[in-house]
C-alpha cells in the first residue's frame, strides 16, 4: 500500500499550483496537440482550463474575462494561437 504524505494546506496549495503551472507549460509547448484531441482523450481542453481559472478568480472576487483567462492559459491572445496553431 502506498503511503500518502501529509502536508499542511499551504504546502498542498503550493504543490497543486506548481503542478497546474507545469500542465499549462506543457500544453503551451505541445501546440501540435489540438484541443479536440485533448478533449477526446481527457475530457477537458485548454479552453476548459481557462474557464476553470476564470471561475476560480470570480469565486475570489477577481474580475477576469474569458479572453483574459484564455490568454493566461495559452500564453498569448487566443486569436493569435488559433491563427498559428489550430488546424
Amino acid at each position: 500500500m502506498t503511503e500518502i504524505a501529509v502536508v499542511d494546506d499551504a504546502t498542498r496549495t503550493e504543490l497543486e499550483a506548481a503542478a497546474f503551472r507545469r500542465l499549462v507549460e506543457h500544453l503551451r509547448t505541445r501546440t501540435d496537440v489540438q484541443n479536440i484531441d485533448v478533449m477526446n482523450l481527457a475530457g477537458f481542453c485548454r479552453n476548459c482550463l481557462a474557464k476553470w481559472y476564470r471561475a476560480a478568480a470570480e469565486a475570489r472576487g477577481v474580475a477576469l474575462t474569458d479572453e483574459a483567462a484564455r490568454e493566461i492559459i495559452y500564453g498569448m491572445p487566443y486569436s493569435a494561437w488559433k491563427a498559428q496553431h489550430q488546424k
